[in-house]
């Protein structure tokens, strides 16, 4: 019975379905463990508060990913445009005039829901998509300066500068997913070394008015020495260590108390304290299994534009993990990057579900013409 309703009601790749649901499901979990105690210490003795409100927004970017799985992806590629364009005095004003929280201007607060809004987010995924869409449509004249080549380092370098402002993280990750899309897009090296040049600029130049310099340099100085290291870095090391190969069971956590945004920044350190070294790598193995279907759209679609935005929005899923996991394990310096669909959020949930439905309409799009194909024979 409900294999026969997903197949009615689910279309688009079932595997990358499983791991969504999955990844969900952790979430909830860990984001439960993780604020238990915080809730009620905040929230007069109501341990479910945050639990119900990570809920109420996950059930929502599941319903946006349905909805957008349900559309034409193609559809994106017209929308991205406009979505640029808003993204950029967005930006401004949220470096502007936004909340400022921990020294950095990141959110702007939407009135009357009373919600946090990060611009960043809908940067990025309009800039992801509007990449893919150029180099679909300029695959024949790629090697072309003036026409392929100035509007796409002009677009990359402005929005990550833009979002560097106040996000570096943020930004340096999105500006390493456009380097793989342009890759994959088939632009020669030489002009990629020409996008590293014009993101070092406007790199630079954002690092100079921005907010986050004397952080990031800290913060980077202080992995690279090791002499001492912070103290979240010392609780997720610990939670890690204490967790061992099964971990310690659900709600077990000790950490949970004494980690900093245990259920968000350092989300992976709690997952391996309860579910251990085993329930880590099953993690792991899922964001490698969405970007291996992810990437399948590039070699099964027949339109460019299929392929490379599947993979983009793939790759831009799956780096965050990555940053937001290795941070946790002390492979990089610590960031503010939320590991998608685990941890507590609210735009971050919303875009990552928009993202995952345009993936899932790309793969649902290829299913059809491979069916039409076949037909054909």
């Amino acid at each position: 019975m409900i294999r026969i309703l997903a197949k009615r009601y689910l279309h688009g790749d079932p595997m990358i379905w499983m791991v969504v649901l999955l990844l969900s499901a952790t979430g909830v979990l860990v984001v439960y463990s993780s604020t238990s105690t915080l809730a009620y210490r905040l929230q007069g003795g109501n341990t479910e508060y945050y639990l119900f409100k990570h809920t109420f927004l996950l059930i929502i970017s599941l319903g946006v990913m349905y909805v957008v799985h349900k559309a034409n992806y193609r559809i994106f590629a017209r929308l991205s445009t406009l979505a640029l364009w808003l993204s950029v005095p967005l930006l401004l004003f949220t470096w502007m005039y936004g909340d400022n929280i921990n020294q950095a201007s990141r959110w702007i607060t939407i009135p009357l829901v009373n919600q946090a809004f990060q611009p960043s987010d809908l940067a990025k995924l309009a800039l992801i998509t509007h990449l893919a869409g150029m180099l679909s449509r300029r695959q024949q004249a790629i090697t072309n300066l003036r026409a392929t080549l100035i509007p796409v380092l002009c677009w990359c370098g402005s929005i990550c500068a833009l979002i560097a402002l106040s996000d570096i993280s943020t930004s340096v990750m999105l500006f390493s997913t456009c380097m793989l899309l342009m890759f994959i897009g088939r632009v020669p090296v030489k002009y990629l070394f020409m996008l590293v040049l014009v993101g070092g600029l406007f790199g630079s130049a954002a690092l100079f008015l921005g907010q986050r310099a004397e952080t990031a340099k800290s913060r980077l100085e202080n992995f690279i020495d090791r002499k001492e290291e912070p103290f979240q870095a010392v609780q997720s090391y610990i939670a890690i260590a204490t967790g061992g190969v099964k971990g310690k069971g659900w709600g077990n956590s000790d950490q949970r108390n004494i980690l900093p945004h245990s259920y968000s920044d350092f989300v992976f350190a709690i997952i391996i304290e309860e579910y251990g070294l085993v329930g880590g790598v099953v993690v792991i193995f899922l964001y490698l299994t969405l970007l291996y279907r992810g990437m399948q759209a590039v070699s099964k679609s027949d339109r460019a534009f299929g392929g490379l935005l599947s993979a983009g929005l793939s790759f831009a899923i799956v780096i965050q993990a990555m940053i937001n996991m290795g941070v946790a394990v002390g492979l990089g310096p610590i960031t503010g990057l939320p590991l998608p669909l685990v941890s507590m959020g609210g735009t971050s949930l919303l875009f990552t579900g928009v993202a995952l439905g345009i993936i899932l309409s790309t793969s649902k799009q290829t299913e059809e013409q491979e069916e039409i194909n076949y037909q054909r024979v």
